[in-house]
C-alpha cells in the first residue's frame, strides 16, 4: 500500500514526465530511484497518466530485470551470470554467496540486511567474474572476496 508520502512522489514524477514521448521506462526508473522500488499500487497511477493499460506497465515492470518491486535489503549484492562469469566460476560463487548471505537469487533475508539479485554484465568481462555490492563493483571474485565483503558489512549469516 501506498503510503501519502508515495502517492505524491508518483504524482509528481508522472507531472513531469507525462508528456514525454515514451515515457514509461524512464517514469518507472525515475519511481524506483525515489522511492526504492516499484509499487504495485503505482502501477495503476502510472497507467492511467500515460494512458496505457496496467497491463502494459506491468509488463515492462517484470520483464526487466533491473525493477524491484518490493523493497530491498539494506545491502544490495548483485552476481554477473553472463556467460563470461559463468565461465569463471559464477556458480561457485552464487552457492557461496547464497550460503553465506542467508537467501536466495531474487530474495531478501528476513531480516532485511541483504538483498542477492542476478545481474546480467556488470562490463566487467575481461575480470571476471563480476559483482555489485551497493553499487559499488569488484572484479576476479572468489569465495574469499565475498566472505571479506559480508564481514564488512557485517551481515554474514
Amino acid at each position: 500500500m501506498l503510503t501519502d508520502d508515495m502517492v505524491q512522489t508518483v504524482q509528481r514524477l508522472l507531472a513531469s514526465k507525462k508528456d514525454v514521448p515514451g515515457a514509461l521506462l524512464v517514469l518507472l526508473h525515475d519511481i524506483q530511484d525515489a522511492l526504492g522500488y516499484v509499487p504495485d499500487d503505482a502501477v495503476p497511477l502510472v497507467a492511467k497518466e500515460l494512458n496505457l493499460s496496467r497491463a502494459e506497465v506491468h509488463g515492462v515492470l517484470t520483464y526487466y530485470h533491473y525493477f524491484r518491486r518490493t523493497p530491498a535489503g539494506r545491502h544490495v549484492v548483485q552476481l554477473c551470470r553472463a556467460e563470461a562469469c559463468q565461465a569463471c566460476g559464477a556458480d561457485e560463487l552464487l552457492a557461496r554467496a547464497e550460503a553465506l548471505l542467508g537467501c536466495k537469487l531474487h530474495e531478501t533475508r528476513a531480516d532485511g540486511a541483504v538483498t542477492l539479485e542476478p545481474v546480467y554484465c556488470l562490463g566487467l568481462c575481461a575480470a571476471a567474474p563480476a559483482m555489485q555490492v551497493d553499487e559499488r563493483l569488484h572484479a576476479r571474485v572468489t569465495p574469499a572476496v565475498i566472505e571479506r565483503l559480508a564481514d564488512q558489512m557485517e551481515i554474514s549469516s
